[in-house]
This record gives C-alpha cells, sequence and structure tokens, in this order.
C-alpha cells in the first residue's frame, strides 16, 4: 500500500490580490521523500527578506514581489522580465510538523522542507516467527 503526498495548485485569484499589478506562478517542483515534502520554487529578482510563507490548516502560501531590474527609465530593446507578485497556493494532503517548517533562499530558489509528523511516515513491520 502506497500513500503518495500531493500538494494542490490554488488558483490565483483577483480577491487574493493585495497590491495592484501583474501576478506571476512560479515554477515549481515538489519532492516527497520519507520524511519530508520538498518545495522548490523559481523567484527571480526577490530579496530573501521579502518572502511572505504562510502555513495553515493545510494551505501553503508563498508570495514576493518581483521589482524591476533596471532604473526607471531604461530603453528596452527587449522585455520579457515583467515586474509584479508572485503568488502560489497548494493545499497539502500529508501532515506536516509545521513547527519544523524550513526555507533556504539562493540566487533565486526557495527551497523549502516540509517535515512530516511521525504519524504519517512509513514504518517496516517486522513479523515475528
Amino acid at each position: 500500500m502506497t500513500s503518495e503526498a500531493t500538494l494542490q495548485k490554488e488558483p490565483a485569484t483577483d480577491a487574493e490580490a493585495t497590491r495592484p499589478g501583474p501576478r506571476y506562478l512560479p515554477n515549481v517542483d515538489i519532492i516527497e521523500t520519507k520524511n519530508e515534502l520538498l518545495l522548490v520554487a523559481d523567484l527571480p529578482g526577490v530579496a530573501a527578506g521579502e518572502i511572505d510563507i504562510e502555513f495553515e490548516d493545510g494551505q501553503l502560501s508563498v508570495s514576493a514581489p518581483a521589482k524591476p531590474r533596471q532604473s526607471e527609465g531604461t530603453r528596452y530593446l527587449v522585455r520579457e522580465y515583467g515586474v509584479g507578485d508572485f503568488h502560489r497556493t497548494f493545499r497539502v494532503s500529508e501532515q506536516i510538523d509545521a513547527s519544523r517548517i524550513a526555507a533556504e533562499f539562493n540566487d533565486g530558489v526557495l527551497t523549502l522542507h516540509l517535515p512530516k509528523v511521525e504519524a504519517v511516515k512509513p514504518r517496516k513491520i517486522s513479523v515475528q516467527g
């Protein structure tokens, strides 16, 4: 019997926005190990201190502002980088130990460690003969 953890993406809605402007869904990878869920999100142009992470009632939300990389008045030949807010919300199906959630941010990549509670970790049961 296999128990697969899932994080389901909640659609971004205008009702969630607190600032005007475009909103972006950061690209994420979600990995399940025996002991935790690992979420890796791309947040280019964001400072570590501006990332807002919340976990409540099985919902994980990640928000951060994407600020301009160039000064105002810059003459662009091509402009693909957008300015606005990153936002993703996930419904976490596994029971997570919220007190042990940890986050790291390096080179525009956020890594969230979501440890599973002991009760949901798989365990080997030995048979006595």
